[in-house]
């Protein structure tokens, strides 16, 4: 195995692409000596090997530290395809699309309202139902799901459910314009029609946290953030929208890699040409559930802007949109590759774009900072707000890890959770949970995930990005 896995350089190992017969690039795993042991263990490299084989990749296969194994791509997997000549993969993606993470700073400070945390959870657990299958107030017809599936966040602003001023802190302004109902199925249409602003069950949630440290004072005073200080997280994605977009089109794809003539180590790795209609037909449909997404996040915000208000007399205008970033998705980018500049399709997966500064697309705001770079950890320990790089964009296409990843699985952390000693555990750490059911808590434990400080050491001290500031949860929403 260390034949296999070469360290070249620190926090970074090489699979070389002469090992295996069909690899077209070489494979790279941003690691460190504890977590590339781990990922041996699961042999989580074995998708990145598999990945390297995709028609049109460039450079490299990449894994980020807190890799582990997912469907055809490792959750925590990047790949740069050639947008002309290479294809397009749902695996690449991700069953929630667009699953991505956004912040809000608040003028509030912990020390001043500690008092109402229980209070305030209670009122956005109210307002935003939480869990699998779940509805909300939001109720579409099929042309407001249209609408929402090609305008993204823009739709929820001019509904009234958010600011104009969000857009600019939201990637690609919180629309992609591929995004289109045409290709999607009547039965994705359905179940897309009731789900605007709620939270999926999982990994998802809301928490109020408090700043805890700042690593970077400039930095962290352009993006709002101070010690003590009330923000505020959400994780969710596009709901059962997207879940079954990317039903409909792996089953799809496996005719399609017959009738391509595409050969790859594994068929949950099905693709097609990009520029072949059905690789646009998927492309569109996934940007539709990445619209939907992003006005999923911007109308929970809406909600949570409502509870602060209601709650703690907060001005809403005052609740700021930080970022929102996703961290499941493919999108057309331009980045220089061996001094050309090149036209990619971008697969994300488990990964979060991390663009340096200067880079075009960003905010004005963050043109000197490099893009804010939301790290979630697990409920029980911690997040991270760090900014984009320039090593970033030059190695890992502006991207880096999307939070602290799995050690256990659903199953093992469901048979070792204890609900005591979890309660009670974060009751001491001044941490209040809400939650819909003990079995999506379970799934959740601290224990199911890898150390998120170790996590953003390898992030940070690689290069990939700078750290800017420490959140500890104090009261935590999972659905």
């Amino acid at each position: 195995m260390t034949e296999l896995l070469v360290k070249s350089e620190n926090f970074k190992y090489k699979i070389k692409k002469e090992k295996f017969s069909g690899m077209l690039v070489d494979g790279i795993i941003y690691a460190s000596e504890n977590l590339i042991r781990s990922i041996q263990k699961e042999e989580t490299y074995k998708q990145i090997i598999n990945v390297a084989h995709l028609p049109g990749i460039v450079e490299y296969s990449i894994g980020m530290p807190d890799i582990h194994w997912g469907y055809g791509f490792p959750i925590g997997g990047i790949a740069a395809i050639d947008a002309e000549e290479g294809v397009i993969s749902p695996g690449g993606v991700g069953s929630d699309i667009n699953c991505g993470v956004r912040a809000f700073t608040t003028p509030l400070f912990y020390n001043k309202i500690k008092n109402k945390i229980n209070d305030l959870l209670n009122l956005i657990y109210h307002k935003i139902p939480a869990g699998v299958g779940l509805t909300g107030k939001i109720h579409l017809n099929r042309s407001d799901l249209s609408e929402v599936a090609r305008t993204g966040a823009r739709w929820a602003v001019s509904n009234g459910l958010g600011f104009d001023e969000d857009l600019e802190n939201i990637e690609d302004q919180g629309s992609l314009k591929e995004g289109s109902l045409d290709p999607v199925s009547k039965i994705a249409i359905k179940r897309g029609l009731d789900q605007l602003g709620t939270l999926g069950a999982g990994n998802h949630f809301i928490e109020i946290q408090r700043v805890e440290k700042i690593f970077n004072s400039d930095t962290a005073s352009k993006f709002g953030l101070r010690e003590g200080q009330i923000t505020v997280m959400v994780h969710t994605g596009s709901r059962g929208f997207g879940y079954q977009i990317c039903s409909d089109y792996l089953q799809a794809m496996q005719g399609v890699m017959r009738k391509y003539k595409i050969v790859l180590p594994d068929q949950q790795l099905a693709s097609a040409p990009i520029r072949s209609k059905e690789g646009k037909d998927y492309f569109s449909a996934m940007a539709a559930a990445s619209n939907y997404a992003w006005a999923n996040r911007e109308i929970i915000g809406h909600f949570i802007r409502e509870a602060f208000q209601e709650c703690i007399d907060c001005d809403p205008k005052e609740i700021k949109l930080l970022y929102d970033v996703a961290h499941n998705i493919a999108k057309f980018e331009k980045h220089k590759v061996r001094n050309r500049v090149r036209d990619l399709l971008v697969h994300r997966k488990g990964a979060t774009r991390a663009f340096g500064p200067g880079t075009i697309g960003l905010p004005d705001r963050y043109k000197s900072t490099g893009q804010p770079v939301i790290i979630p950890g697990d409920m029980g320990t911690a997040s991270y707000i760090l900014s984009g790089s320039d090593v970033a964009m030059k190695e890992t296409f502006g991207t880096v890890c999307h939070g602290a990843g799995r050690v256990l699985s659903r199953r093992k952390a469901k048979q070792i959770a204890d609900k005591e000693k979890l309660y009670s555990d974060l009751k001491k750490d001044g941490i209040t949970l809400k939650a819909s059911s003990w079995r999506s808590v379970a799934e959740e434990i601290p224990e199911a995930y890898k150390d998120i400080d170790e996590i953003i050491r390898v992030v940070t001290e690689s290069g990939l990005a700078q750290k800017i500031a420490r959140l500890r949860p104090v009261g935590v929403i999972k659905g």
